[in-house]
């Protein structure tokens, strides 16, 4: 959890100051760290953070770090050359007095304005990340960067960002950081971090800061609780979803127009049901619709069905024998009921069969009627389910992976196509066989009912999607 951070803030919280030269990505760390899309501002330009903005890192809702977004230092050069002139080695000033006496000095306010900024917030933290774009090369100027910041006299982690990029030179920047003294060093893209990116860059900070290893482990391990929370809610997400869109019929007159109209309704309404679906992932990812532009789905294949006796819907009735028997009761009876006028009585069923039956009847007579007068009902077909299933596993997987500082618009590509050959040929889950059989569990029909049994099988379902 994160909280935008105060001057004053408890002295238990380690404080990182986040720096580097312009544009390398540091507000694009802080919106990956903190998961929040709209910290600062980022753009594919020089210069974009010109003051020191900051967040809090919460575990058990009390601060563990807090970040300081610096402007990027631009004249590494000309400030290393007037630290030699206002303090020269002759008089042995220590790194932090060197640092000092620039920030009393009048430049320090004028050329140098940012570079200030930065090594102020700099000595008044307890380390810094010193954020690397490895796509650039190794320059002087970063150099001198480095030998700027090392006068602060606080511990500095370059953090190696853009690693996924075809043009890194991650390689290089560890020999030339490896050869300035920084031989730790961590790799974390910020717009597509790895899994374990956040864990591998609090366990280098541990070693470092030894005394706040305590707080940084703390962090590490609610991260991954964290994350395993989003992924259970997700699935959790999708499976209710499911379960929806496999419950769902719709009946209609069986002439062909009617029949079209209502496979149109029907592909509707799921339409509807993922893109609520799809906001709900978004949301709880703490992304934007907008990341994700290309969300419509052509849904095609539909069926009609009864589905009316899965011996689950039965046991729901109070049938409370064999599957078989009861089976066959129970088309008897209704057969009975809707084309003879005949009531329930004696003569038709035997022992405890007979109350659980009435309340079947109660239940679908419409349907049943329905059905003997023509009517059909139309539902999604079992490949549309499993679209849907994949479609959403791999938005969910695309949203674990993806950083808060990405730009570029979420894309479901090769994985997706791979799931689905092999899933074809599986059986639906059990979960979504028994929904066929219960109307009301769909949230998008009238009859909708959140029964216990319903939440059992989504929350079954939920697990062996994550499975």
């Amino acid at each position: 959890m994160t909280t935008p951070s105060t001057p004053h803030s408890p002295a238990a919280a380690l404080r990182l100051a986040v720096v580097g030269h312009t544009n390398t990505g540091k507000t694009s760390l802080l919106r990956t760290l903190t998961r929040d899309p709209g910290f600062g501002q980022v753009r594919d330009a020089p210069g974009t953070t010109r003051q020191v903005e900051g967040a809090r890192l919460l575990v058990q809702d009390q601060p563990a770090v807090e970040l300081f977004d610096t402007p990027g230092m631009e004249d590494g050069m000309g400030l290393l050359d007037y630290l030699e002139q206002l303090c020269p080695a002759s008089q042995r000033p220590d790194g932090p007095d060197r640092i000092r006496r620039f920030l009393d000095s009048p430049e320090s306010r004028r050329r140098f304005e940012q570079e200030a900024r930065v090594l102020r917030k700099l000595l008044d933290c307890d380390a810094g990340l010193y954020v690397v774009d490895v796509r650039d090369p190794v320059l002087g100027k970063h150099k001198d960067e480095l030998a700027i910041l090392a006068q602060c006299g606080r511990p500095l982690l370059p953090v190696l960002n853009f690693t996924r990029s075809p043009r890194q030179r991650a390689a290089q920047w560890r020999d030339a950081l490896a050869r300035l003294g920084l031989h730790a060093a961590v790799e974390f893209d910020t717009i597509a971090p790895a899994l374990d990116g956040e864990a591998q860059l609090y366990d280098k900070l541990a070693l470092l800061l030894d005394t706040h290893a305590g707080q940084l482990q703390a962090l590490r391990d609610d991260v991954a609780l964290q994350r395993e929370a989003r992924r259970a809610d997700a699935m959790a997400l999708v499976a209710d979803m499911l379960v929806d869109v496999a419950a769902l019929r719709l009946a209609c007159k069986p002439d062909p127009d009617s029949v079209r109209q209502a496979t149109e309704d029907l592909r509707t309404e799921v339409r509807r049901r993922e893109a609520a679906c799809v906001r709900d992932l978004l949301r709880r990812y703490n992304f934007r619709l907008e990341d994700f532009p290309d969300h419509a789905l052509p849904l095609q294949g539909e069926r009609w069905g009864m589905d009316l006796f899965h011996p689950q819907a039965l046991k729901d009735m109070g049938v409370q024998v064999g599957k078989g028997m009861a089976a066959g009761a129970m088309a008897g009876v209704t057969v009975d009921l809707f084309t003879a006028g005949l009531s329930l009585g004696a003569a038709a069923l035997v022992g405890a069969a007979a109350g659980g039956l009435w309340q079947g009847v109660e239940k679908l007579g419409k349907r049943v009627a329905g059905r003997l007068q023509g009517y059909r009902e139309i539902t999604a077909d079992d490949a549309v389910l499993r679209l849907l299933a994949l479609r959403q596993l791999a938005l969910v997987q695309a949203l674990q992976q993806r950083g808060h500082a990405a730009q570029a618009p979420i894309v479901l590509d090769e994985p997706l196509s791979q799931a689905a050959s092999r899933l074809r040929k599986e059986k639906l889950p059990e979960e979504l066989a028994e929904a066929r059989s219960q109307p009301g569990w769909s949230s998008m029909s009238p009859g909708y009912e959140s029964t216990p049994r319903r939440e059992q099988q989504v929350r079954a379902l939920a697990a062996r999607l994550a499975a």
